[in-house]
This record gives C-alpha cells, sequence and structure tokens, in this order.
C-alpha cells in the first residue's frame, strides 16, 4: 500500500474549507438587523454555513440576547456578539485546521 508523502497531504489539507472542521455554527439574529446580515455574509464567505436562529421567536433568547444580536456560536462556545472581528474569525478557523 503506497501512503501519499507529507507533501502533498499537507497541501491537501491546507485546500479543505474551513467547515470541514467546525462542527457547529449558530447565529443568533433576528429580522431587520443589519449587524446581522453583515455577520452572515462574512460567515459565508469564509466558507461557513451557519444555522441562523431568530431570537424574537423564543422569549428566552431574547431576554438574553436582545441587545447584543448578532451572536455567533461555533462548537457550542460564544465566539461574538454585536459584530463579527473578521481578524479574529481567521484566527479561530485556522486553529481548527491545524
Amino acid at each position: 500500500m503506497h501512503l501519499p508523502d507529507a507533501a502533498i497531504l499537507y497541501r491537501l489539507h491546507r485546500s479543505l474549507p474551513p467547515q470541514t472542521d467546525i462542527l457547529n455554527v449558530i447565529l443568533y439574529t433576528r429580522h431587520g438587523c443589519h449587524l446581522c446580515d453583515d455577520a452572515l455574509a462574512l460567515l459565508q464567505r469564509h466558507g461557513l454555513t451557519p444555522r441562523e436562529i431568530d431570537i424574537d421567536a423564543d422569549a428566552a433568547l431574547r431576554a438574553r440576547y436582545d441587545c447584543c444580536v448578532p451572536v455567533v456560536e461555533i462548537d457550542g462556545r460564544e465566539r461574538f456578539r454585536g459584530r463579527v472581528d473578521e481578524r479574529l474569525l481567521r484566527r479561530l478557523l485556522a486553529g481548527q485546521r491545524e
């Protein structure tokens, strides 16, 4: 059995989109929120497909996130509130690929 050399494996790993390593991305949002639209576009530009949850459809979520949407949760950890910092997002994604 022939195994690919390390250079090929490295190139293959680096070419994989970031979402292959991230199990779960949630975007807490609400209708009419321009920051939420910006956050969604930024996440999608980085190859992510977040599950969108409207906080206004759930009283507990509305109470928790009313003044701070968008909120981005990655793999169960809240990572961003209000705005998504693209530089930090890149670092998080790079860390997922290592």
